[in-house]
């Protein structure tokens, strides 16, 4: 599959991980850590793949990137990975999807690409909104900013509706695609469930 060369993907890796109780970044599943498969996958759709987390951690795994606001959650990983791309188009990723495909990523950046107005594209479910397999254009920084700096940390309440381009789940099935994909492994019962399958 072509490199996609003006996209930036981030990996979001640094949860503090409290229902897993271990790092998930590290947890094994089918052989391969959570943080690799992330990485194999996000390298197959562009060679610009970063991690948002701790360097000390992270940085002999791909370049990195740490929290400007700590301890506020994924959106304060989204924030940080905007602020520090020189890219439009940005894929955030959280560590704990491992079931995420390159063609699923690759058509999520096509939307984002076709719709140039649109400052975030996301997954919409029947689970709801999947804003840590989307793509944000950078000017979402200063929305992230502004809800950071109010202490307000949920993120799909900030997809103003003019300006997000939703992909349906029909949509996502038309184009080949189960929802499933976005199942996430919070717990070691996800892994143990995820891992029996």
């Amino acid at each position: 599959m072509p490199a996609i060369s003006d996209l930036v993907v981030f990996i979001l890796a640094g949860g503090k991980s409290t229902r897993m109780g271990a790092d998930k970044a590290f947890v094994e599943f089918r052989g391969q850590t959570l943080l690799a498969r992330a990485l194999d996958t996000a390298r197959s759709v562009t060679p610009d793949v970063r991690i948002v987390g701790d360097p000390a951690t992270f940085e002999k795994f791909a370049p990195t990137v740490p929290d400007i606001f700590r301890d506020c959650g994924p959106l304060g990983g989204i924030h940080a990975a905007l602020r520090g791309s020189q890219i439009d188009l940005n894929l955030i990723l959280a560590v704990d999807l491992p079931f995420l495909t390159p063609p699923l990523l690759e058509y999520l950046v096509q939307r984002a690409r076709d719709v140039a107005s649109a400052v975030v594209t996301a997954p919409h479910t029947a689970r709801g909104w999947q804003p840590l397999c989307a793509v944000y254009r950078r000017q979402f920084s200063y929305i992230a900013e502004k809800a950071l700096r109010e202490r307000r940390y949920k993120i799909d309440v900030l997809f103003e509706p003019a300006r997000t381009q939703a992909v349906t789940e029909e949509q996502l099935q038309s184009a080949g695609f189960s929802p499933d994909l976005f199942q996430n492994l919070n717990t070691p019962e996800d892994l143990a469930g995820a891992s029996a399958t």
